[in-house]
């Protein structure tokens, strides 16, 4: 049997992941084979592997990215989420990721159908860009804005469909996926409280974590 990792190694690793990271990282039952897409350079895998000792493996885009993630000595693939989801085969994994990452797709309903049929479970990741702060920007500069979760500007943006919590939500419909649970994350890094309405979180929330059934 494996030693337990120490829990000074657990809290620095969640320390210094992005608060989503966390919230993920608690969605994830131990020993999970998990496939997380659009890796960039590991630190979700790296953090579940220590915190929930999954079977983790990766997919990334970026060939930097992908050296970061083998350094750390990660299980990581050069791979583009809109062409290669489609050679894996039907629930190869308990738990799908795409973290921070659907809004940079080509295709994000093709990518949420493919994450649910390789997964038992898909976990979505993304920035709200219904948050009132980007709604304040918008009114009154009439530009689009550069914020802390979106921090590019308009030109150099990798994004490219951006969507609020309500337009993922109705995307979900379409498609037939279940909503098992969703986390709402505030501009403090606070979880805010499971029954507040959607229009509430659509409206404060800067980031939401959704966990998705087929």
């Amino acid at each position: 049997m494996e030693s337990p990792v120490p829990t000074s190694d657990l809290v620095a690793a969640e320390t210094a992941a992005r608060i989503d990271l966390q919230v993920i990282a608690d969605l994830v039952a131990p020993g999970s084979r998990v496939l997380d897409v659009g890796c960039g350079d590991g630190s979700l895998l790296d953090l579940l592997q220590k915190k929930r000792r999954v079977d983790g493996r990766g997919i990334e885009l970026s060939q930097m990215g992908v050296n970061e993630c083998v350094a750390r000595g990660l299980s990581v693939i050069q791979g583009d989420a809109d062409r290669d989801l489609v050679h894996y085969p039907d629930d190869a994994f308990d738990y799908v990721i795409l973290s921070q990452t659907i809004q940079a797709t080509r295709n994000p309903k093709i990518v949420l159908q493919e994450l649910l049929r390789i997964g038992n479970r898909a976990i979505v990741s993304f920035p709200n860009f219904g948050h009132w702060s980007i709604r304040l920007a918008l009114g009154f500069t009439g530009r689009m804005p550069v914020t802390q979760n979106i921090s590019y500007a308009w030109y150099e943006t990798p994004n490219i469909h951006f969507c609020t919590m309500r337009d993922f939500v109705e995307l979900t419909g379409e498609i037939g996926a279940r909503i098992e649970t969703a986390v709402a994350i505030n501009a403090t890094g606070q979880k805010m409280g499971m029954r507040m309405p959607w229009a509430f979180w659509n409206l404060f929330g800067q980031q939401g974590v959704f966990v998705l059934e087929r």
